[in-house]
């Protein structure tokens, strides 16, 4: 069982963070696009990572489920704090995969998520977050991957 939490305190009421999410969404971490106006029963994510959204509350919460893994993230808000929650069940390989590489990407992210809320909330973020040398590394080598898989997509296979 994983479970992910990131809190922060805005400074200002975070409820409109919430609905600001997909405006909000820090570009260095692939477009969060969905197939309808963001709420109940839209499908998308961003990059590779899809879920669906099960439950939103505007100015309170949203909850996404992914829809390739066994889990759920949140992000609410309660006074001038926004907080970000991830749970799930991957299984051993998917929970290899979580250790290894996607937590420290995660983390990463919903960090320059919350640095963005800061600063649309008027404010620099007091202490700015800060990629690893790990998170650089594995995007590095991520990006590459994809790349490759961008060019095979539209070259064919590759010989």
């Amino acid at each position: 069982m994983v479970r992910n939490v990131h809190t922060r305190d805005l400074g200002v009421p975070a409820g409109p963070f919430v609905d600001r999410i997909q405006e909000l969404w820090p570009p260095a971490w692939g477009r969060q696009e969905f197939d309808r106006p963001l709420g109940v029963g839209a499908d998308g994510g961003h990059g590779p990572i899809r879920y669906r959204c099960t439950a939103f509350v505007p100015g309170e919460s949203i909850t996404f489920e992914f829809t390739r893994l066994t889990g759920s993230h949140t992000l609410s808000a309660s006074g001038d704090v926004i907080r970000h929650e991830l749970v799930g069940d991957f299984g051993l390989v998917p929970w290899l995969r979580w250790v290894l590489v996607v937590r420290w990407l995660h983390d990463a992210c919903i960090e320059d998520l919350f640095d963005g809320f800061e600063r649309a909330a008027g404010h620099e973020p007091a202490a700015p977050a800060r990629w690893s040398p790990w998170v650089r590394l594995v995007r590095r080598v991520v990006g590459v991957a994809m790349k490759r898989q961008e060019q095979r997509s539209f070259t064919g296979p590759s010989k």
